[in-house]
C-alpha cells in the first residue's frame, strides 16, 4: 500500500468507534431488582415464586474487512453481570460462522475472527450468545442475538462487463452524436464513502471522441469525420472509483468504433471519352461493351443508374445497368449497317439512385462521359425485301404458273449476284420450284386444296461469290378453293321399306358433304335421276332430303331390293353434281314399323340348322384337317433320302449333303486335318456331329509315302474305307484335297500356305493353257495394280 492509502486508513480508524474494545454487558439494571408480583403460586415448599426482569446494554459489533495481521482479529467481548470472575460461567456462541469463522473464549467471553473477511462475500453475520452455569449447565441469562457488521474498504476496482466493445456511427455526423454507452460496476459498498463512486475518462481516442464522466456515454468530438479517409477508431475508456480522486482504483475497456458510410460522394467516370467497336452483323441485343463510374461510397450509397441522355445513336443503342458489377452494358437496339453509318456518338450519364438530402451541398451526384461506337464492315449475307412472304393461288392453275417472286440483295458495297433455291425439307413432294436467278416460284405439280390448304416453304438466298453466306425467308402459300368436287352422301345408308308401308311414308332422311369450301357456305339440292313409281325425294332446303314412298304395299317375294339413284348438286360455280344410289330393302315389319326380317329365303326355309349342329360340323372339319397334316408329315419323313444310297455307290465322285458347313474354321463337324497333307494325318477320328450306330476302335493306318502316286493313294484310301465300317463318309472328300507330291502348282488350299496372297507368283498359270488365261489376268492384273499404286 502507498503512504497516502495508509494515512487515509488511519484517518478513517480515528473517526470510527473501536469495535475491538466494545463489550456487550449482561448486567442487572438498578431499578430492575427482583420483585414479587401481587399473585402467588403455591408450591411444594409453600414459598412464593417471583419472576425477575433482566436489563442489559446492546451494541453492534463492527469489523474491518481484509484484516492482514498474523493473530486472530479481535471482534468484541461478551460479559454477564452474573459473572463473578471465578470461572463458574461458560459463554456459548452460535449462529453464522460460530465455531469456524468466529470463536469465543468460554471463560472471558472474548470473540475473535479466525480469518480474513471479505465484505463483498457477506456484509454482516447474525449470531446468538448465552451464558450458562458450568456445574448445572443451566443458562443464567437468556440467549441473546447480536450482529457483526463488516466495514467496507476500497479493495475492488471498477470492472466492465466486456473487455472489447464494438460500435458504429455514421460518417459526417455532427459533434456530440452519441456512439455507445459503457457502464462499469464496483463491488464495494456504495453506501459507505466513495469506494463505489465511478468517474469515466478517455485514455485513447482523442480528439475524435469524448466520454461523459458520470454516464459513460461516448460521443463524437470532431465534425465531418470522413469514412473514406479513416474508417476504424479504437477508444480506451477508464472507470475510476473514489470519485476519480487520487488513490482510487480503476479499470479500462476498449471500444472499436467504425464509421458507417453515407452517400457523400458522387460517381465519377475515369475517362471523358470511351471508344467501342462492333461488327455490323451483330444481332439485336448484342452487348457492345461496358462503362463504369467509380463511387467512393459503399453498398447502396454506391449504386449507380446509367442512361443515354444525348447523341446521334439514341435510337440504335440501349444501356442496361448491371446491379452486381455496377456497370452500364451498351447493347444493340436496331440492326447496324456499315454502308449506312459507320460511327455513332452517345452521351452517357451515371447517377446515384440513393441520394441523401443532407449532402446536396456537396454537388450533383451524377457524371457524364462520351461513348463513340465504330461499326466494322463484314461480308453480310443477302437481305430479303420482306421478313416473310404470303402468296395465294387457286388450286386449278396450270403447271409452271408463277405464284410469286421473292427478292433479295447483297447489302455489301460489292453487291454480289444472288442465287435462290428452295429448301427441299419444306417441300418433300416437290410441288414447287424456284428460278435461281430472279426468285420466281412456280408450280411443278398439280395443286389440291382438299389435300393441303397451306404450304410452308423456306427460300434460301446465297451470294454467288460466297455461297456459304446464306439467308432464309419463310414463304407461305395458301391454296384457294375451286369448286372441283361434287357433293356425296354423308354416310352409307342402310334403308328398308316395310311390306305394309303406305304411300307418302318417310323411310329415310339423307344428307350430303362436299370437300369444297365455298365462301357462301354449302348448299345442296336433291332430286331423282328419273321418275320412280315407287319412291320420291323431297328436298328439305337445309342440305337434307327425305325419301318417301309413292304407293301402298311392297312384296319381298316379288322384289326384295330397290335401287334408287339420287342426284346431289351444289350451288357454286361451276356447278358440280353426283349421283348416289340408295339400296332399299323390302322387309317384314311389325305393326309399329320395326323391322323383323328382310331375307326372302327366310320364308322358303322354315327351319334352319341349330347352333349345336353347326358346332359339331365345325369340330369334324378341324379333326379331319389335323389327321391329313399328320399323315403328310409322316409320309414326308419316310421319303427322306439317306446321305448315301448304298455302300456300292461310294465311288470317285463328290457327295452332296444338302447343307452348309462352317468353313475352314469349323472343326466340330469333321476333322479338317484330313483336308491337309496326308503326311500330317496321325489318327482317324470319329465324326463329332452325329452319334455312330456301332462304336469300333479306330485303327491307325500308315501314312502314304511322300512319293506315292495320286492314283495309288486314292485306291488305297478307298479300300480302307470299304473295309472299315466305322469310317465316316466325310473322309472320302479328303482324298480329293490332295494333289500329290509331283504337282507343279502344289496345293491350292490356303490352310497350310505360309505366304500371303500378295507374296504369291501366279505367272505359271499362263503356262497351263488357254483355259487358265482368265485366272492369270485376274491375279496378274491385281499385282500390276499394286505395283502401279
Amino acid at each position: 500500500m502507498t503512504i497516502q492509502q495508509v494515512l487515509l486508513l488511519l484517518l478513517l480508524w480515528m473517526w470510527l468507534p473501536h469495535p475491538c474494545h466494545t463489550e456487550m454487558l449482561f448486567r442487572r439494571t438498578p431499578d430492575l431488582r427482583p420483585k414479587s408480583f401481587g399473585g402467588r403460586a403455591s408450591g411444594n415448599d409453600g414459598k412464593a415464586i417471583h419472576r425477575q426482569k433482566r436489563g442489559w446494554m446492546w451494541n453492534q459489533f463492527f469489523l474491518l474487512e481484509e484484516y492482514t495481521g498474523s493473530d486472530y482479529q479481535y471482534v468484541g467481548k461478551l460479559h454477564s453481570d452474573q459473572d463473578k470472575g471465578d470461572g463458574s460461567l461458560k459463554y456459548i456462541l452460535s449462529g453464522d460462522g460460530a465455531g469456524t469463522l468466529f470463536i469465543i473464549d468460554e471463560k472471558t467471553g472474548d470473540i475473535h475472527a479466525t480469518r480474513r473477511i471479505d465484505r463483498e462475500e457477506k456484509a454482516f453475520y447474525t449470531l446468538r450468545a448465552q451464558a450458562i452455569n458450568r456445574r448445572t449447565l443451566r443458562p443464567v441469562e437468556p440467549e441473546s442475538e447480536f450482529v457483526i457488521k463488516i466495514h467496507d474498504i476500497n479493495d475492488n476496482e471498477p470492472t466492465f462487463p466486456e473487455e472489447i466493445y464494438t460500435a458504429s456511427v455514421p460518417e459526417m455526423s455532427v459533434v456530440g452524436t452519441s456512439v455507445i454507452q459503457v457502464t462499469a460496476t464496483d463491488a464495494d459498498d456504495p453506501s459507505y464513502g466513495n469506494s463505489a463512486r465511478i468517474i469515466y475518462s478517455i485514455l485513447q481516442g482523442q480528439p475524435y471522441f469524448s466520454v461523459e464522466p458520470e454516464t459513460g456515454i461516448i460521443r463524437t468530438a470532431l465534425p465531418n469525420m470522413n469514412r473514406e479517409n479513416r474508417e476504424q477508431y479504437q477508444v480506451v475508456i477508464q472507470a475510476k472509483d473514489m470519485g476519480g480522486q487520487m488513490g482510487g482504483l480503476s479499470g479500462t475497456t476498449t471500444v472499436n468504433i467504425t464509421l458507417t458510410d453515407v452517400n457523400d460522394n458522387p460517381p465519377r467516370f475515369p475517362q471523358s471519352t470511351i471508344h467501342l467497336r462492333i461488327p455490323e452483323s451483330s444481332p439485336v441485343g448484342t452487348a457492345i461493351g461496358s462503362v463504369k463510374a467509380t463511387d467512393a461510397d459503399t453498398g447502396k450509397n454506391a449504386e449507380v443508374e446509367y442512361r443515354i441522355i444525348d447523341g446521334d445513336g439514341t435510337d440504335m443503342f440501349d444501356i442496361v445497368t448491371q446491379k452486381d458489377t455496377q456497370e452500364g452494358i451498351i447493347t444493340v437496339r436496331k440492326p447496324l449497317d456499315y454502308e449506312t453509318r459507320r460511327l455513332y456518338t452517345l452521351k452517357v450519364e451515371a447517377e446515384n439512385t440513393h441520394v441523401d438530402p443532407r449532402f446536396y451541398y456537396l454537388g450533383p451526384f451524377k457524371d457524364t462521359t462520351i461513348v463513340k461506337i465504330s461499326v466494322e464492315d463484314v461480308d453480310e449475307p443477302p437481305v430479303f425485301s420482306r421478313s416473310s412472304y404470303l402468296f395465294e393461288v387457286h388450286e386449278d392453275i396450270e403447271l409452271g404458273t408463277i405464284i410469286g417472286t421473292v427478292m433479295a440483295r447483297d447489302p455489301d458495297s460489292a453487291s454480289s449476284p444472288i442465287r435462290f433455291s428452295l429448301d427441299r425439307h419444306t417441300d418433300l413432294d416437290r410441288i414447287f420450284n424456284i428460278h435461281s436467278g430472279n426468285g420466281s416460284i412456280y408450280t411443278s405439280k398439280p395443286l389440291d386444296r382438299e389435300i393441303s390448304q397451306w404450304h410452308n416453304l423456306s427460300v434460301i438466298a446465297a451470294e454467288i461469290n460466297n455461297p456459304k453466306d446464306t439467308t432464309r425467308v419463310p414463304v407461305y402459300v395458301r391454296i384457294l378453293d375451286v369448286n372441283d368436287n361434287a357433293p356425296q352422301f354423308a354416310v352409307f345408308y342402310d334403308t328398308f321399306v316395310c311390306e305394309n308401308a303406305r304411300a307418302g311414308q318417310l323411310i329415310q332422311t339423307i344428307s350430303a358433304v362436299d370437300k369444297d369450301d365455298p365462301l357462301g357456305g354449302q348448299k345442296f339440292f336433291f332430286s331423282l335421276a328419273a321418275v320412280n313409281p315407287n319412291f320420291t325425294v323431297q328436298d328439305n332446303e337445309d342440305n337434307t332430303a327425305r325419301i318417301l314412298t309413292r304407293r301402298n304395299g311392297f312384296s319381298r317375294h316379288e322384289i326384295s331390293t330397290y335401287l334408287l339413284p339420287v342426284v346431289i348438286s351444289d350451288n357454286d360455280y361451276p356447278i358440280q353434281s353426283s349421283t348416289g344410289t340408295l339400296t332399299i330393302r323390302v322387309c317384314a315389319c311389325d305393326s309399329r314399323g320395326n323391322m323383323q326380317s328382310c331375307s326372302a329365303e327366310a320364308l322358303l326355309l322354315p327351319a334352319g340348322l341349330s347352333t349345336g349342329a353347326l358346332v359339331a360340323i365345325l369340330l369334324c372339319i378341324i379333326i379331319l384337317l389335323v389327321i391329313v397334316v399328320l399323315f403328310a408329315a409322316l409320309k414326308r419323313q419316310r421319303k427322306k433320302e439317306p446321305l448315301i444310297l448304298s455302300k456300292e455307290d461310294i465311288r470317285d465322285n463328290i457327295v452332296s449333303y444338302n447343307d452348309e458347313g462352317g468353313g475352314e474354321e469349323d472343326t466340330q463337324a469333321f476333322d479338317i486335318g484330313t483336308l491337309r497333307n496326308p503326311a500330317a494325318i496321325e489318327d482317324k477320328k470319329l465324326r463329332r456331329d452325329i452319334l455312330p450306330e456301332t462304336l469300333f476302335v479306330p485303327r491307325r493306318t500308315p501314312s502314304a509315302p511322300d512319293n506315292t502316286d495320286v492314283r495309288d493313294f486314292i485306291n488305297q484310301r478307298l479300300k480302307e474305307h470299304d473295309t472299315d465300317p466305322s469310317a465316316p463318309p466325310y473322309d472320302s472328300l479328303a482324298t480329293y484335297a490332295y494333289e500329290g507330291n509331283d504337282s507343279i502348282a502344289e496345293s491350292l488350299s490356303s490352310l497350310e500356305s505360309g505366304t500371303t496372297e500378295g507374296d504369291q507368283n501366279y505367272d505359271y498359270l499362263r503356262e497351263w493353257g488357254p483355259r487358265f488365261n482368265k485366272l492369270a489376268e485376274m491375279y496378274g492384273g491385281g499385282e500390276s495394280d499394286k505395283d502401279t499404286s
